[in-house]
């Protein structure tokens, strides 16, 4: 998984509340269990004029020239609700976020965003869009930077901490897996399994 430490980005302000799943990517642009080729589907119901399309509706923030790029999306509550499905994570991952910051999550998106490598992070709704605000004076100048390091998100010369517990913390900052992580502790794996060979060497024939 790719590390994270520290982002400054363009951050693309969509406060809705309640963006679910398949509003981030629809079922009908699931059309592998990959985790590559999702990047055009993303938010294909919004970003394109007819469904199925690929003419690009101007009035969406991510087809706006001065969000090109974005890395960074600003969102509303109860972030990626809806269905548990990963691909809605791979797909934002592929088009190149790797934060999203909201009011609050939905647990399983929660989840997936800390096993693929994307940071999600809480802030209060109106700290958001004060963001949000000072991002649209000018996008490209007006970057947002997020520090997992110190768990800071830096705005309008202001900086917001945010909470995350530490093994999600770890996860990201190192780039490991669940499996990585619980490698990490495989000398103590090993001495408890020493220990209860010698107590109980009958479970081990």
């Amino acid at each position: 998984m790719e590390k994270f430490d520290r982002l400054t980005a363009v951050a693309a302000p969509l406060l809705r509340d309640n963006i679910d799943t398949d509003a981030i990517i629809p079922s009908r642009e699931m059309k592998s269990v990959s985790k590559t080729g999702l990047a055009a589907g993303l938010f294909a119901g919004w970003r394109y004029t007819t469904i199925g399309g690929r003419d690009p509706d101007p009035q969406f923030v991510l087809n706006k020239p001065a969000y090109a790029g974005a890395r960074i999306i600003l969102g509303g509550s109860n972030f990626g609700c809806g269905s548990s499905r990963e691909h809605a994570v791979w797909a934002l991952h592929e088009y190149g976020v790797r934060a999203v910051i909201a009011p609050t999550f939905s647990p399983i998106f929660f989840g997936n965003c800390i096993r693929n490598g994307i940071v999600p992070v809480r802030l209060p709704a109106e700290t958001i869009a004060a963001i949000a605000a000072w991002v649209e004076q000018d996008p490209a100048r007006h970057q947002v930077t997020v520090d997992l390091e110190a768990q800071t998100v830096a705005a309008g010369g202001a900086l917001q901490r945010f909470e995350l517990d530490d093994e999600p913390r770890a996860m990201l900052l190192e780039g490991l897996d669940a499996i990585d992580l619980t490698l990490k502790q495989r000398p103590a794996i090993e001495a408890f399994r020493n220990r209860d060979q010698a107590a109980r060497p009958w479970i081990y024939l």
